[in-house]
């Protein structure tokens, strides 16, 4: 019974996903003649259509979408482009040009459920010739401004969706215009439930024009969303992140005593050295923790003392009672001491009661700050504070300039490491607003600091790809990769009757080879077999190289011959994908 598929329905809260799941049950059903079936799924899409939640816009026809009724968009490689690793990485990158919901389109036969991290820097809608629909830039005057931009973003965060690995994430840079219909659009796209944060990003300070209209009473915007989505998980932090501290946190009041062990009062230690002591004197300043608090922000010495590993792992801030310990271990514990049971730290408090305490040394660490210092630091949450600092340096970042929408790297980089282990398999980036490049730069650095294992695939459009490419050129100086870049060509369905259509397309599939499987078809070790007789005249003038590797179309069928002659060669064969060929794979 066609019901049983509805056990198949999607898992997660996207309406958009269930109503084109219930449009193809509907489609099913009638195609059985089940109309009883028919009128109750119409019922439920009509009562899911006409809900009372939700964002509500007028869908607008984008002339890039319905070119691709009549022609098929395909990926043409520019040579002149390519960059090469003169130190012999296998791994390769790839630049897209042209709009990319075409280069989206194909990504989605090549890399469906396989991209490990998205990040956009969409446009953002201001009025102000940063967003162009149908060769057009939308201004403030239209009356369909929202529509439009909404309608643009829908239709390629659908695909990006698809494009996401089960483990995968998309950040979407956007400011307060957009940023509470696009998360209304995410949340229908994604799921509700899939909604892992909304990071704050500092990215100017209240100076100059800014501060006149704070004074003139206006709240000045210094901040901007960064939304983050999953497909699975909403837990995506992998790697911490870590804000610093100025001053000394005045809770730590404890110190256990080097020579016995005793707890006694942190401002009793220092007031047994003369030498701190003298510090304190100097500036005009009692021993005692506030004190202690203003000193560390300018003075060296007591700095570098609290901050040692000698001292910093016996200062102590007292917490809550322990209530969870077994009397064995409860009788281990000594009133004025410091006792380690497990990963915990406990006294006894005047009471005789096991509390908790906690061990400065694991506050201190380096930050993730603009300029990283050694020192207090804490967990980073949603508000990214700092980058308006990044600004100075912005303009350039990667030796180009882009006149709206450049980010900093250092964003990009935490973005990324944060998100994604380190381990030495590959993981794929994608940014299919690319600009001016500043996602592809922020992968090699991470790669030459051995963060993680990264290579990426940036999407942008025919205007500013002279910009994203010079970028990566520039970097590839300082960073050696290799790059591919394909141009978005098509196919026009009217040229090629029949059958004829399928043979046309073929001639496009090595672009989408060299994107799933990132290899380079031009180097001799690389072969793509689409028919028998050419595997037989390449074996017949021994043009496969031993160690290489085929990719053949799985209607090619390997006779005993040749299959030892490969195994000769140690070749390794890959079967390219069945949706790489027919017509239906690239509508």
């Amino acid at each position: 019974m066609i019901e049983d598929n509805f056990n198949e329905r999607p898992k997660h809260n996207s309406r958009i996903e269930s109503v084109n799941f219930l449009k193809e049950q509907i489609v099913k059903a009638e195609k059985l003649g089940n109309d009883d079936y028919v009128n109750k799924l119409e019922e439920i899409l009509r009562i899911i259509n006409n809900k009372k939640y939700g964002l509500v816009w007028e869908e607008h026809s984008e002339k890039v979408k319905e070119e691709m009724k009549s022609k098929i968009p395909v990926f043409v490689e520019d040579k002149s482009k390519q960059i090469n690793d003169d130190k012999g990485s296998e791994q390769y990158n790839f630049l897209l040009e042209g709009d990319n919901l075409h280069s989206l389109h194909l990504l989605e036969k090549t890399h469906e459920g396989k991209i490990d991290f998205i990040y956009i820097d969409p446009p953002y809608n201001t009025g102000n010739k940063d967003f162009k629909y149908n060769d057009k830039f939308i201004d403030d005057s239209d009356n369909f401004k929202h529509s439009k931009w909404l309608s643009f973003m829908e239709h390629r965060l659908s695909i990006a969706r698809k494009l996401l690995s089960d483990n995968g994430v998309i950040f979407i840079s956007i400011d307060n215009r957009e940023g509470y219909q696009l998360k209304l659009l995410l949340d229908e796209i994604f799921g509700e439930n899939h909604f892992a944060a909304d990071l704050h990003v500092e990215t100017s300070a209240v100076a100059g024009p800014r501060r006149y209209a704070a004074i003139k009473g206006s709240v000045v915007k210094t901040t901007e969303f960064v939304f983050a989505y999953t497909k699975r998980s909403n837990k995506i932090m992998k790697r911490l992140l870590y804000d610093g501290i100025k001053g000394f946190d005045t809770h730590y009041s404890k110190f256990e005593k080097e020579d016995d062990g005793t707890l006694i009062s942190l401002s009793d230690r220092i007031k047994e050295d003369p030498k701190l002591v003298q510090q304190f004197t100097n500036a005009g300043l009692k021993v005692d923790m506030p004190s202690l608090n203003k000193l560390v922000q300018v003075n060296p010495i007591i700095k570098n003392w609290i901050h040692s590993d000698s001292i910093s792992k016996h200062i102590f801030r007292v917490g809550d009672k322990l209530n969870v310990l077994d009397d064995d271990k409860k009788s281990m514990i000594k009133a004025d001491k410091v006792t380690k049971i497990g990963e915990r730290y406990t006294t006894l408090n005047k009471k005789g009661k096991p509390i908790v305490l906690f061990r400065y040394f694991e506050r201190l660490g380096y930050s993730d700050d603009y300029s990283p210092e050694y020192g207090e630091r804490t967990i980073r949450g949603n508000l990214w504070k700092g980058f308006s600092a990044d600004g100075g340096n912005l303009s350039s970042e990667g030796g180009v300039k882009l006149k709206n929408g450049k980010k900093p790297i250092r964003l990009i980089k935490q973005l990324i490491k944060s998100s994604t282990c380190k381990s030495s398999k590959p993981v794929t980036i994608l940014d299919f607003f690319a600009g001016s490049g500043t996602t592809g730069e922020s992968v090699m650095e991470l790669n030459s600091e051995q963060e993680g294992k990264y290579n990426f695939i940036l999407a942008t459009n025919d205007e500013v790809i002279d910009t994203t490419f010079q970028r990566m050129k520039n970097i590839s100086k300082r960073y050696p990769f290799n790059l591919k870049y394909f141009k978005t060509s098509f196919v026009d369905k009217s040229d090629f009757p029949g059958t004829s259509l399928e043979d046309e397309l073929i001639e496009y599939v090595a672009p989408l080879v060299e994107l799933e499987f990132g290899v380079d078809v031009s180097n001799p070790g690389i072969q793509i077999i689409l028919e028998e007789e050419q595997l037989d005249d390449l074996l017949n003038e021994n043009k496969i190289v031993q160690n290489s590797t085929i990719f053949i179309v799985p209607d090619v069928f390997l006779d005993n011959n040749q299959k030892i002659k490969l195994m000769n060669l140690n070749v390794t064969i890959n079967e390219i994908p069945n949706y790489f060929f027919g017509k239906d794979m690239w509508s």
